[in-house]
């Protein structure tokens, strides 16, 4: 395809998502989502987010066509968020900026995954992991040194030259930054293994706690770069698979120039601690994360572990705003501990949207998490994520968001 014809396919594109950006379904989401944050109880967000998408192209509209990589990279967010909007909206907000994440580099810390990997299909990238166990003594901790962040501001002239040039008058084009994702056990697993973790917090509790200070350091460090370079961001739309619009980030005080850890969200979890005691999940990782955390100025603190026996931990954080309730949380429990005082970021089970579609499995589950929110007057979300597979049924995706809305509505 030559250049003309993709510049003319991706301004198509662009001019079809403008009429969803100006759709004022946006903008009442938008303020449902901030009341939401804001700990306004009211109407649930649903969103669905980490779709397979090699699995979801049943019509053919997410075919790429596009061959040149800066024209690519435009034709798929757009491609995606009209598939979104036509066939699985929940409360997605299609905004009206197209924006170019900031660019950067970064050094690593003197080690790399090693790894062997197991696979049932070659086009999904969740795939089973055996990690090689690197950092088993003390001595190989210390060895590990701290990032070094590069901005390229390069990069950044470039694209934001050519989007504007090629879309730029049907959609305003702007840089944006970062997110602060702050999950350092997630890391560590992939250097040692889960299981050598796991054993070491009981058997050889020295060396995991040295461990944890040494990848403290270094995500501070990391951190602290982005900000000083002006990598992060006050006003995302997503916060990892959560909707992140709020009133109160930037701080009050925020005078438009560079903003501070006060003026942004932090992402936090420790995936791996589902299967540690409370006490164990507060020794080697609350203890550690909670001084960054409490510098910014809201939290959203876990993923996929379950978190029903130590809301009481997260409640010891003042800005603590969003809590996870994972699929295999209690929902009741969660809701009774965390009342109207956080954001319950409730995931449904993404089992549910794989195989045969159970519809009246969905509507059970949904139904669970509105009643308990509702008893105990919950602001609270449902985020739909880590889908790794729909079995190559795009449908379910339509059919679990379409029992989902139908549920909530015999509620409000």
């Amino acid at each position: 395809m030559d250049i003309t014809t993709e510049r003319s396919l991706v301004r198509e594109l662009a001019k079809q998502y403008a009429e969803i950006a100006a759709h004022p379904a946006n903008a009442e989401r938008k303020a449902r989502i901030i009341d939401n944050n804001s700990l306004v109880p009211g109407r649930p967000i649903v969103w669905i987010d980490e779709v397979p998408w090699f699995e979801m192209d049943f019509d053919g509209s997410l075919a790429p066509r596009c061959e040149r990589p800066e024209f690519a990279e435009i034709e798929r967010f757009f491609r995606v968020m009209l598939f979104r909007w036509k066939h699985m909206q929940a409360d997605m907000v299609a905004e009206d900026t197209y924006y170019i994440g900031k660019a950067f580099e970064r050094t690593g810390i003197g080690v790399s995954v090693r790894e062997d990997t197991s696979s049932t299909d070659d086009k999904n990238w969740i795939v089973s992991h055996h990690y090689d166990d690197q950092l088993d003594t003390e001595e190989k901790v210390e060895r590990l040194g701290l990032p070094v962040v590069t901005v390229r501001p390069d990069i950044d002239a470039k694209k934001l030259e050519f989007a504007r040039e090629v879309i730029g008058d049907i959609i305003p084009v702007e840089l944006r930054g970062h997110m602060i994702y702050y999950s350092p056990w997630d890391e560590i697993s992939t250097l040692r293994g889960v299981t050598a973790i796991l054993t070491d917090m009981a058997e050889r509790p020295e060396l995991m706690h040295r461990t944890i200070q040494k990848f403290t350091e270094y995500h501070t460090s990391l951190c602290e770069q982005m900000l000083e370079q002006g990598l992060l961001a006050h006003n995302l739309s997503s916060l990892h698979c959560t909707p992140a619009y709020t009133r109160e980030l930037p701080a009050a005080d925020y005078d438009g120039g560079n903003l501070r850890f006060k003026d942004i969200w932090f992402r936090g979890m420790a995936q791996i601690f589902s299967s540690v005691s409370p006490a164990m999940h507060e020794e080697f990782d609350l203890q550690y994360m909670r001084p960054m955390m409490e510098r910014c100025g809201l939290a959203y603190y876990g993923c996929c572990e379950a978190l029903d026996n130590k809301i009481s931990l997260l409640k010891k954080t003042p800005n603590m705003r969003k809590i996870g309730v994972s699929p295999w949380a209690d929902v009741r429990k969660c809701a009774e501990q965390m009342g109207g005082g956080y954001v319950f970021a409730r995931k449904p089970n993404p089992a549910m949207v794989m195989g045969d579609f159970d519809e009246e499995a969905v509507r059970r589950e949904t139904r669970e998490t509105v009643e308990a929110c509702l008893e105990n007057k919950c602001p609270y979300e449902l985020v739909l994520k880590d889908i790794s597979t729909v079995s190559y049924r795009a449908e379910n995706l339509f059919k679990w968001n379409k029992a989902v809305q139908e549920t909530i509505d015999e509620y409000y």
